[in-house]
């Protein structure tokens, strides 16, 4: 096995204000060469936040994850070579798009995964499906993937837009909380989570009383957004951001007092790392929606004890980085199945493997790809606990709900993908 991690090379580049794709250019070459004794490198491209906004819920933590699913399924030994690259694309999709191209044109690049941004993992659409290559998003939410914009060479983990509106909106109907207001991020995830959202709460019988959309990246202040949320006399106020955004928004919300108003704050993507960062005492009662936590049951608790090694940042996994974990380790299955050279002529047939193939492993436990991409597997509810409630730093999640694999995600007929018939 060749394991190729470009992080560093990318920083130093970047500080040079040469950029990702005179990195890559160079990358291609070397890979290409190598492979050349022997039976050709499956290469894995892992196209990720490393200097913005997501860089702790995705970033190089994914990447390792990637790496750590190499050594677990044994690649080496199978006599399978396995490289993996890492790139930036700073949130811009004509940078992101240009280090895909670059990477399929000259870095005979398989599969790209991660990807970390809607607007880049729908636009890569069409180059993965015009090239054939594969396209494992295991980073962006919007139900799009696998709806209106599925193709027959994307898979789409471990969560989505309608998965997670889904699981916060009936536990908040549930309990009262019928008016919302959106507080949203300007691009695809954004308008997608509060899209999907807003479906979800009307179809329970809830109104949306409001919304602001904020500019994506950047914005530090939503004092604004949520003296608006209060004038429009909503009891839930949603947050359709993630990372950054996401706790400034809960921090503010808690310094405006918004709880004591009797309007509950909901992320409606959140991380394990928001919690930390949050910390308990601003945090404590905050609802996430996650499909995995280290400390749900015993298979997660080993992966994340085999993991820690790898971890230089005393950080832990999320559902993003599990996903990357689980995605590659399944995608390398399939890859043994048909053998490396029809693998990497044919992303379809690796695609069409996968969803074939049950999934299985310490993170989701088991499951399944659909027809429309959708990877199947339970979803979670968390509360973030009360400081007096957590025995160590990273005790942070306690599980107050679950949704089943069979009514997760949204039902193949509702989404409009042409690869799913009646």
């Amino acid at each position: 096995m060749v394991e190729r991690d470009q992080g560093l090379g990318r920083r130093a580049l970047l500080g040079t204000g040469l950029g990702a794709g005179a990195l890559l250019a160079g990358a291609g070459t070397a890979g290409r060469a190598r492979a050349q004794g022997g039976q050709p490198a499956i290469r894995i491209g892992f196209l990720t936040d490393l200097s913005g906004p997501y860089k702790d819920i995705t970033g190089e933590t994914g990447a390792i994850c990637a790496r750590q699913a190499i050594a677990d399924f044994g690649a080496a030994e199978k006599g399978m070579r396995v490289e993996v690259l890492v790139a930036d694309h700073q949130h811009r999709p004509d940078v992101g798009i240009g280090i895909i191209r670059e990477w399929f044109d000259r870095g005979d690049v398989d599969v790209i995964l991660d990807v970390g941004n809607s607007a880049i993992g729908l636009a890569a659409g069409g180059l993965v499906t015009e090239r054939n290559k594969i396209q494992l998003n295991t980073g962006a939410a919007s139900s799009d993937l696998t709806g209106k914009s599925c193709n027959a060479n994307t898979i789409h983990w471990p969560y989505d837009t309608w998965s997670n509106a889904n699981s916060a909106a009936q536990s908040l109907l549930s309990s009262g909380g019928n008016r919302w207001f959106f507080v949203t991020a300007d691009y695809a995830f954004g308008k997608a989570m509060q899209a999907d959202a807003t479906r979800i709460v009307e179809a329970g019988g809830g109104q949306v009383v409001g919304s602001a959309v904020h500019p994506f990246p950047g914005t530090t202040d939503f004092s604004s957004y949520l003296v608006q949320a209060r004038a429009r006399r909503a009891n839930v106020v949603a947050f359709a951001n993630a990372g950054a955004d996401t706790l400034n928004c809960v921090k503010q919300a808690a310094e405006f007092g918004l709880a004591r108003s009797g309007i509950r704050p909901a992320a409606l993507v959140a991380f394990i790392q928001d919690i930390k960062a949050l910390g308990l005492d601003v945090a404590q009662g905050l609802t996430i929606s996650e499909s995995f936590y280290w400390d749900l049951n015993d298979r997660t608790r080993a992966f994340t004890e085999r993991l820690k090694p790898r971890l230089t940042n005393g950080g832990m996994p999320n559902m993003d980085h599990a996903a990357a974990y689980s995605s590659t380790l399944h995608y390398l299955k399939a890859v043994s199945e048909l053998g490396v050279a029809r693998a990497k002529a044919d992303g379809r047939a690796v695609v069409a493997t996968m969803k074939a193939m049950p999934t299985e492993d310490d993170c989701f436990g088991r499951g399944s790809v659909r027809a429309d991409g959708r990877k199947i597997h339970p979803m979670y509810l968390f509360e973030a606990k009360k400081p007096s409630e957590s025995t160590g730093p990273w005790d942070l999640l306690k599980l107050v709900g679950t949704t089943p694999a069979d009514r997760a995600f949204r039902p193949l007929s509702e989404g409009g993908c042409s690869l799913v018939t009646n």
